[in-house]
């Protein structure tokens, strides 16, 4: 297309999603307070943003239902549970498997190492984010997905420290 309107196009962000609710300074400093430590009781979570405890239950309710928060957990340290070998693996599908990329993400996200899957945009298609037993055990997997008939190539890359962040609020 070789007009006008293209040559001179511009970006423009999306306009806000109408379901995405708006957060303010009380809700912004709840999720601050939450991930910080999720298990914060709610008596303790209403003391320190200075509401009463039943606003701070609405509100967290409110924000829990309107997928803000997503969920609670705990975040278990992989090698104290014996797979201290961490890595991230880089799955690329061949262009013919394209039609499967969604078959192929929920046949490796329940494998034992795999903590997380990304889906990407570039020259790769997935991440997988993997905490192995030992360097047999990270063997293995990459063997397992490198023979899917569906998997041209990877690429794994070792992971020596990782430091959560938080969410941007």
């Amino acid at each position: 297309m070789d007009d006008d309107n293209s040559k001179n196009a511009t970006y423009r962000p999306p306009l806000p999603n109408d379901r995405r609710p708006l957060l303010d300074d009380v809700d912004r400093k709840l999720l601050l307070v939450l991930q910080r430590d999720g298990r914060v009781s709610n008596a303790a979570l209403a003391q320190e943003v200075g509401l009463a405890p039943s606003t701070v239950h609405t509100r967290v309710r409110r924000l829990t239902e309107a997928g803000v928060i997503r969920g609670f957990f705990a975040d278990v340290d992989p090698a104290a549970v014996g797979r201290p070998l961490r890595a991230m693996i880089a799955v690329t599908l061949r262009s013919t498997a394209r039609h499967r990329i969604r078959q192929f993400v929920k046949s490796v996200i329940d494998l034992p190492p795999v903590i997380d899957a990304y889906f990407l945009a570039g020259g790769d298609d997935y991440l997988l984010h993997i905490a192995a037993i030992d360097t047999d055990d990270l063997r293995h997997l990459v063997e397992y997905l490198s023979a899917r008939e569906e998997v041209a190539g990877t690429n794994t890359s070792l992971v020596f420290e990782h430091v959560r962040g938080s969410a941007p609020l």
